[in-house]
């Protein structure tokens, strides 16, 4: 990251203020998901950046090697993420690091190889990039080129990620398909603070390094019944929130909220019973979750807010082809984010929203 400090910091004390008016013009359209999960603890109401801080100050408290460290983590956290660890902690344990994103990849690897735990924020998934040959070559390939012999598995990156309301060209990205393409990689987008939660413990304790892209869009808005105590969601699992027998919707992170509604609307509207399918894991992806409900429905629309050219709605669309061409009643759609760089005053128009989702009900229904 390049940009100057007083800048940056004022930008990011704007986008903190604008996400407000953002999130009450879209917050009617976050839906709980009523996540089961397992475990009998107790049930606090939570949203997801407290899921989030909850999780790590338990995995802090499991496990005496761990360490958390990030621009400004040891201050809370530009999302608050991280608030009150270092207090708890100590900041040998919980502390900032220099504003240089490939620092703290390598950081994180060298501390991950020595057998300790790293829990390594990017301040915004548009920082990754400096970091990204630290990432691809070093974390996800250490396993390979030893021969088995080192690994740097306890490793998590966590990374905010996505629109928030006037973030333009740097607050904005969803870089997931950057990282689908990395084979020793493992990386997961929530949906709500019981996933949320769940997926960070599961990347924390998992033995290859991960990366858990946080919405930043659902820091405050989703909020749920989440257990205190220490669990894990499965990686590599997609769910299926919504049954239904006319077609497939996928998506993953905030898309999946506009994606109920859309099934509410087509349902209401169109007499359309949708299948609404939480992606979960990019990397691995559920292959046999999605091909079974693709083969059932006949119709599929995937959609993201990632660009349409090679986003990883592409590689979906491309497996569904060859798995379940004989089955399909319409050609795959996408519904994404368009082909420019992320738009400030034209964010909405930018978004798959609910009304783009549910013109591609119609148009493939219709086909």
């Amino acid at each position: 990251m390049t940009i100057p400090i007083a800048f940056s910091c004022v930008f990011v004390i704007e986008i903190i203020e604008n996400q407000a008016s953002f999130l009450d013009n879209a917050s009617a359209g976050w839906m709980n998901t009523n996540d089961a999960v397992s475990g009998n603890g107790n049930l606090k109401k939570m949203n997801m950046f407290n899921a989030i801080n909850n999780a790590m100050d338990l995995a802090l408290q499991e496990d005496k090697t761990a360490l958390l460290f990030g621009e400004d983590v040891g201050f809370g956290g530009v999302f608050r993420c991280s608030v009150n660890l270092r207090d708890k902690y100590g900041n040998d344990r919980v502390f900032n690091t220099p504003l240089c994103e490939q620092g703290i990849a390598g950081f994180a690897i060298g501390v991950a190889n020595t057998g300790a735990t790293a829990i390594a924020e990017i301040q915004f998934a548009d920082y990754i990039f400096p970091s990204f040959d630290q990432i691809i070559n070093e974390a996800a390939k250490y396993r390979y080129r030893s021969g088995g012999l080192f690994d740097c598995g306890s490793l998590t990156f966590r990374v905010p990620c996505g629109a928030v309301g006037h973030g333009a060209l740097y607050h904005s990205q969803s870089p997931e398909g950057y990282f689908a393409h990395t084979p020793g990689l493992r990386v997961v987008i929530p949906r709500g603070p019981i996933k949320a939660k769940g997926l960070l413990l599961a990347c924390i304790k998992d033995h290859n390094p991960c990366i858990v892209f946080e919405p930043k869009t659902l820091y405050r808005a989703a909020v749920e019944e989440v257990p205190t105590n220490f669990y894990t969601s499965e990686l590599g699992k997609a769910d299926i929130l919504r049954k239904g027998n006319d077609l497939t919707l996928i998506g993953w992170g905030t898309q999946v909220h506009v994606l109920l509604e859309v099934a509410d609307l087509s349902k209401k509207h169109l007499g359309i019973e949708c299948e609404v399918i939480d992606l979960v894991s990019i990397l691995p992806w559920d292959r046999n979750t999605i091909c079974n409900s693709v083969r059932k429905t006949g119709r599929v629309i995937v959609a993201h807010e990632a660009p349409y050219t090679q986003g990883f709605g592409a590689e979906l669309a491309a497996c569904i082809q060859e798995t379940c061409f004989l089955q399909l009643e319409a050609p795959v759609k996408r519904v994404t984010g368009w082909d420019t760089p992320f738009p400030h005053v034209f964010e909405p128009f930018y978004l798959p929203d609910k009304h783009r989702c549910l013109a591609a009900v119609r148009e493939i229904f219709n086909y």
